[in-house]
């Protein structure tokens, strides 16, 4: 369903020549798809799937969806709970190397979708990792340029965030002697959650017709 939700996001969203500002909007759209997957099974509401209040949201999905029908959403008149410690950080992180007008927003999504178990690509519902690069890139440049090493980007950010409180992350002398190496830079790779969720109702369906012969 992520995958189709997308699909329609995308078919109602504002029309431009920008290509980097047609990316934004693919990348909100695949937040806001992965966050209506986890509203659907019951686990949270979208204000806390993506972290932003009802306001925001609201201006987020008028703005950039206008052809969306807003009526079947489900309700978003709620906020999020209260920020988690390592969430606001890194939330504050993020802004700090803010680039763009809408960075503070994803800043917030990101450090929101960052609290989930998986990449971070696959967290906020992008397609593969150089979206996620892309991303951070085009909107937290000096942030995204710090990373020479290629680290998985979930490390990166907290080693920044350890190292602004004046400790270290890890106990090895240097990467190439730790090890952990593969941990911290490892392949990111993976199925995209959409990919996955689409899978899962693939096999169900299949099932239920089996069971129905």
């Amino acid at each position: 369903m992520a995958r189709h939700r997308h699909a329609r996001l995308m078919r109602s969203a504002a029309t431009t020549d920008d290509g980097g500002d047609a990316f934004d909007t693919h990348v909100i759209a695949c937040v806001l798809s992965v966050g209506l997957d986890e509203v659907e099974r019951g686990l949270v509401t979208l204000c806390e799937a993506t972290g932003l209040d009802a306001a925001t949201l609201d201006g987020l999905l008028a703005s950039r969806f206008p052809s969306f029908p807003r009526a079947t959403l489900p309700p978003v008149a709620t906020v999020g709970p209260p920020l988690e410690i390592e969430e606001e950080m890194l939330r504050d992180l993020l802004i700090e190397h803010a680039a763009t007008a809408l960075a503070p927003v994803l800043a917030t999504m990101i450090a929101r979708r960052a609290l989930r178990p998986d990449h971070l690509w696959q967290d906020l519902g992008l397609f593969d990792r150089a979206e996620l690069g892309r991303l951070l890139a085009r909107h937290f440049t000096t942030l995204h340029a710090g990373n020479t090493a290629n680290m998985r980007w979930k490390k990166y950010f907290y080693r920044k965030l350890c190292e602004a409180e004046g400790f270290s992350l890890c106990s090895a002398p240097s990467c190439a002697q730790c090890d952990d190496f593969r941990d911290c830079f490892g392949a990111e790779d993976g199925e995209s959650r959409m990919a996955e969720r689409r899978r899962e109702i693939d096999r169900a369906e299949t099932a239920a017709a089996f069971a129905a012969e």
